[in-house]
């Protein structure tokens, strides 16, 4: 792990003039962990209690947590521009206080708006505190080397589910779901603030020069036929993916399985992603970018339906469960890196947050669509089958993302530039 490794009492000089803080790679894994594991896994495992416990029903609860993926999206395209300006360290701090006042909210909701409020406040942390501005800190920080910083933190990021999926059922079992929430906003309080503020000191370093594909600006690249193509790709695969988490859960409680054994079916698919991300560094030094992307997201569309057709045993369930966590976190690092393998690093922040928005939308819409399709459509497995025909559509539709001159002449700081991308550990 050389070069992630610094000298000294505070940061490192990486590439040229760019330090690297010490602290900022183990504290980014600590947190999204948490982050991810306690705002976003922790809704799957008690929606069904927080149903039987107000009397709300599913597709309410579920578009609640929709309106957080939305306003995730929306801001995710302001906080890209504040992080290419100033860095993650107000920005992530910000967003750590945001996530628990939140969940705060959401425990002690009353009605249905108050619910809303609270996941509304939700997608703020999200947009501030989800990979998009971790991703930003660590191209920056490690740049040209970010790709084996990228993976140690999506390592780490790949257990949240598998950390807090089993903790929160656990915690249900004992408690309330709202006591639960009150319990998870305390540990999210003591783990990410003051790794937040912290950890992240270090002076933000001026951008890197643009690459030739990026000089005239963000405008041209956001315009161009192969930034539209792999957008809708990634909206379609995100919209797919994320109705799959949140469904998943469902789909094993409609099949006879208990809240706890569905738990750890979703927990280990977090165990996956941490597999998965260790292969991805050979991945891309055997593929082009527009081939992994096509090939990965079509994977993601044949393990849904593996579960759309496969009802047991239980055994079975938890492997199909960890392949398809491994392709989860294969596509976690190709959007990761979808910018700079393209259009180089210059602008990471602004375009990422263009590309991630529609993506993210899609998420959002996701756990809500999926609720009020699973009954119409004659339950869960069929919900399934659709979400991996949209998978399938997307890898068509990310064949055709071919940015030819980025092909042809792959940026500085790309997934698949020389000893950059076989550098992942």
């Amino acid at each position: 792990m050389t070069e992630l490794n610094t000298r000294g009492g505070g940061a490192a000089t990486g590439s040229g003039d760019r330090s690297r803080p010490r602290a900022a790679l183990v504290a980014l894994c600590l947190t999204q962990i948490s982050s991810w594991g306690i705002v976003y896994y922790a809704f799957p495992v008690l929606n069904p209690e927080i149903t039987h416990a107000t009397g709300w029903d599913a597709g309410t609860t579920t578009a609640a947590f929709s309106l957080a993926l939305v306003v995730s999206a929306l801001a995710g395209i302001r906080v890209g521009r504040i992080l290419d300006r100033r860095g993650p360290r107000a920005v992530m701090t910000t967003g750590s206080v945001l996530g628990t006042v939140s969940l705060l909210l959401v425990a002690a909701a009353p009605n249905v708006p108050v619910f809303f409020a609270g996941w509304a406040l939700a997608g703020l942390a999200m947009a501030t505190t989800f990979y998009q501005p971790a991703f930003a800190a660590l191209t920056r920080w490690w740049a040209p080397d970010h790709v084996r910083a990228l993976t140690i933190v999506t390592l780490a990021g790949g257990l949240a589910s598998t950390v807090f999926a089993p903790l929160t059922a656990f915690l249900v079992d004992h408690l309330s779901w709202r006591q639960t929430y009150l319990a998870l906003a305390g540990l999210l309080a003591a783990l990410t603030i003051p790794a937040h503020a912290l950890a992240l000191r270090a002076p933000w370093p001026a951008a890197p020069a643009a690459a030739p594909n990026t000089a005239d600006g963000v405008t041209p690249v956001a315009r161009s036929r192969p930034f539209w193509f792999l957008a809708a790709a990634f909206t379609l695969s995100a919209f797919a993916m994320y109705a799959v988490v949140v469904a998943l859960v469902p789909l094993l409680l409609e099949r006879g399985y208990s809240t706890a054994q569905a738990a750890w079916v979703l927990g280990l698919g977090g165990a996956g992603q941490t597999l998965g991300r260790i292969l991805y560094a050979g991945l891309a030094r055997r593929t082009t970018v527009t081939g992994r992307t096509t090939v990965l997201i079509a994977l993601g569309g044949l393990t849904t339906a593996a579960f759309a057709l496969i009802p047991g045993p239980y055994v079975l369930l938890i492997a199909l469960s960890i392949v398809a966590g491994m392709v989860r976190g294969n596509l976690t690092l190709l959007h990761a890196t979808a910018i700079t393998d393209r259009w180089g690093p210059a602008h990471y922040g602004r375009l990422s947050g263009l590309l991630a928005a529609p993506a993210t939308t899609a998420a959002a819409l996701a756990p809500f669509a999926g609720a009020a399709l699973a009954p119409r459509l004659g339950g869960y497995p069929h919900l399934f089958g659709l979400l991996a025909a949209t998978s399938l559509i997307a890898a068509l539709i990310a064949s055709c993302s071919n940015p030819r001159a980025a092909d042809k002449s792959v940026p500085s700081g790309s997934a698949t530039a020389g000893p950059v991308g076989g550098a992942a550990a």
